[in-house]
């Protein structure tokens, strides 16, 4: 495999960070996550976190050098994922249960797959065009297709960030999936939370992104999201690919996989409270503290050696 890969996560101008975002790859395959945390304090941040090491913790299991079956990957770690912020919940006696979006996609054999459950997005561009783009699991969504309101309608909508599906809700999240997607040589893969694309359509994205360095105009399209959202903007996150890039990149931002052995797993994951970008207003045993009850809660459902 050959890729560049680029993922930031911002603040804007909400008091925590309550996105998270990882991508783990071995010589065969490659997984991009994003998670949208909702809840009070910091339960939020705890759940999208969940969320996320759930993922990454099962690609690096599995992935040797590839998944055997992407799509019930997907479906048993975003349902492990699910319940094990239901069991961080019952440990702590919560009233209400922390909850997440999640969005993940998988790439191997040039061939994407991806599952999403709530409002974070997935869009697939090619040639400056938005190919595919996941459904928002908002009651929003389902009265402009109905026809009820327009896209203009929507995007100012009081309701626009209620959603039916997610992980860690006291119901089963529905988890919709992709189809096979195969790739061509200069797609991109743009997942990103609300912050982002509810600022910046993705078809704007997509022209921004044709035959672009990733590391240079993602950046630039995150601080347009962040200026437009202002004082009050939500967070804003992002993981995007180029799939064997045609352009010269910068040596540090392209990657290959050919040297890697079949059991390596490289992963990129911020570890919970270790990243400035992810402000929190927990103290130093606080945050402690919950990395033990998060991977507690993780180890659940890891299966033994």
């Amino acid at each position: 495999m050959r890729f560049s890969i680029y993922q930031e996560s911002r603040q804007g101008g909400r008091a925590n960070n309550e996105d998270r975002t990882g991508y783990c790859y071995s010589r065969d395959a490659l997984m991009m996550v994003i998670a949208d945390g909702m809840g009070g304090h910091h339960y939020g941040e705890i759940a999208a976190q969940i969320a996320v090491q759930t993922l990454a913790d099962a690609f690096q299991r599995e992935a040797h050098p590839n998944l055997a079956d992407p799509f019930r990957f997907l479906l048993k770690a975003m349902s492990n994922a699910h319940n094990a912020i239901l069991d961080y919940t019952t440990r702590h006696h919560l009233k209400d249960t922390p909850r997440t979006t999640c969005v993940a996609c998988i790439v191997q054999d040039n061939v994407a797959y991806w599952a999403h459950a709530g409002d974070s997005r997935l869009y697939l561009l090619r040639d400056g065009r938005l190919i595919a783009q996941t459904k928002d699991h908002s009651r929003i969504r389902l009265l402009v297709e109905e026809g009820m309101i327009t896209e203009a309608q929507a995007a100012f909508h009081p309701d626009r960030n209620k959603i039916y599906s997610c992980l860690g809700s006291p119901t089963p999240p529905e988890i919709e999936f992709s189809r096979k997607t195969p790739l061509d040589r200069g797609d991109v893969l743009l997942l990103s939370t609300d912050g982002l694309w509810g600022e910046i359509p993705g078809e704007i994205m997509a022209v921004a992104l044709k035959d672009s360095n990733l590391m240079q105009v993602v950046p630039q399209l995150l601080n347009e999201a962040e200026t437009k959202g202002g004082a009050h903007g939500d967070n804003l996150s992002v993981v995007a690919v180029r799939w064997e890039d045609t352009y010269v990149e910068d040596p540090s931002s392209a990657i290959s996989t050919q040297t890697m052995t079949q059991d390596e797993v490289t992963t990129k994951l911020d570890e919970f409270g270790r990243n400035p970008a992810y402000k929190s207003d927990l103290s130093e045993s606080e945050i402690e503290d919950a990395i033990e009850e998060i991977r507690a809660a993780i180890e659940k459902y890891t299966p033994k050696k």
